[in-house]
């Protein structure tokens, strides 16, 4: 049977029913993942980022003011891009781990090629990371293989592309994303938010999820489940892209050209720590908008404390705690046992409660056991009269 078929029960329940129980039709679970989990979590990195904001408040105020908060913005959204496009390609069950070295090479190319106008710098770097993305999402695809793996291949293509500049390279161009600060920032968050909320719609999210295994990982999931990947491991590249843009047209100085892999894991590490789950398809909807805030505001407080942090200890520990919610997210936001509550209420609809089936009794043995039979012979009846009848036999003067 095909993974595109719904699935057909051998106890004839139509596919209807099946499909308002199931997330998934074809593999899924009963019931709806739930959300209290991410509602919880995205409660405590609100409040982590308050306190953090406050931290930042105390020891540089300038820092959330005027031309301070531009650059804070600014950062966040480059930032934000980048987790986005983790977040959306971790959405999808295969991960796109080339995000970091595609902003770094974004960045070169736009710190030379600036000065030819935004349009054209940007333009030329948008066709090739859409072309890049589409070749390895057909990669990970036509081969079904893991898109970390595949997407790693490609991170090593870039390297070699950014190893070529020996040097750091001067912005060229007045470009500069800071005079729309504002308008980028409620543009990120509205993108995060509103994607969040897409990706609660159960649709949606069974659709995004499709490639998520759910069997033996090397069993295909379909076309349907392929042409979601290709589409986002092109949009995260593009993303990933317009990242590189935003911090080179922020930075204070030259671009330089590192292999960018410390950018990936902290893209990854904040998409987990936002929620996302590392198995795909599961999470949030305030999730990646907080966690970028409190991420970037943890590296400028750090700073305004002149501590020393580097991107790998940041997204390293964001990724450390990131998988402890994403254990939290699978074991708490799954849907609900059914087995557990057919358990809790006795009495109840077994049809449904059990799954679609009633435990059956076990055979009651014969009793009194059966007595024996000869296969040559007409069993006898037991309860004759004639085999309990111990009368003698009467003399009645008849023919002897």
């Amino acid at each position: 049977m095909g993974y595109d078929d719904p699935v057909q029960p051998s106890s004839g329940v139509p596919a209807a029913v099946l499909e308002n129980v199931f997330d998934d039709p074809t593999h899924g679970e009963p019931g709806r993942d739930r959300v209290a989990v991410h509602v919880t979590w995205e409660l405590v990195l609100a409040a982590g980022l308050a306190v953090l904001t406050w931290l930042l408040w105390r020891d540089d105020p300038a820092a959330l003011r005027d031309d301070g908060l531009r650059v804070l913005l600014v950062d966040v959204v480059a930032v934000g891009l980048l987790v986005l496009s983790a977040g959306l390609s971790l959405r999808t069950a295969a991960v796109n781990l080339a995000v970091g070295p595609v902003a770094v090479a974004a960045a070169l190319h736009f710190a030379e090629q600036g000065d030819q106008g935004v349009e054209v710098a940007v333009g030329h770097a948008a066709a090739v990371a859409a072309v890049g993305g589409l070749l390895v999402g057909l990669a990970v695809v036509v081969l079904h293989v893991p898109g970390w793996a595949a997407s790693l291949a490609g991170a090593a293509g870039v390297v070699v592309y950014i190893e070529r500049r020996a040097a750091p390279v001067l912005v060229q161009g007045g470009y500069d994303p800071r005079d729309s600060a504002f308008y980028l920032f409620a543009g990120f968050a509205a993108v995060a938010v509103l994607g969040g909320l897409f990706g609660a719609i159960r649709p949606v999210r069974r659709l995004v999820g499709r490639f998520r295994a759910v069997a033996d990982p090397a069993r295909r999931r379909g076309g349907t489940a392929g042409a979601v990947v290709v589409v986002s491991f092109v949009l995260s590249t593009v993303l990933a892209m317009l990242a590189g843009i935003l911090i080179a047209g922020n930075g204070a100085g030259p671009v330089v050209p590192t292999e960018g892999l410390g950018w990936t894991v902290l893209a990854v590490g904040t998409a987990l720590l936002g929620g996302t789950s590392a198995y795909g398809r599961r999470g949030g909807i305030f999730g990646t908008l907080l966690a970028v805030s409190l991420i970037t505001v943890l590296l400028a407080w750090s700073g305004a404390r002149g501590w020393q942090v580097s991107r790998w200890t940041v997204g390293g520990a964001a990724l450390g705690v990131g998988l402890v919610v994403t254990r939290l997210v699978e074991a708490y936001g799954r849907p609900r046992s059914v087995g557990a509550d057919a358990e809790a209420r006795p009495g109840g609809d077994g049809a449904i409660s059990s799954g679609w089936s009633v435990p059956r009794p076990a055979p009651v043995e014969d009793w009194p056991p059966a007595l024996p039979t000869r296969s040559d012979d007409t069993p006898a009846d037991p309860w004759d009269a004639s085999r309990w009848d111990t009368r003698p036999p009467r003399w009645d003067g008849g023919d002897r």
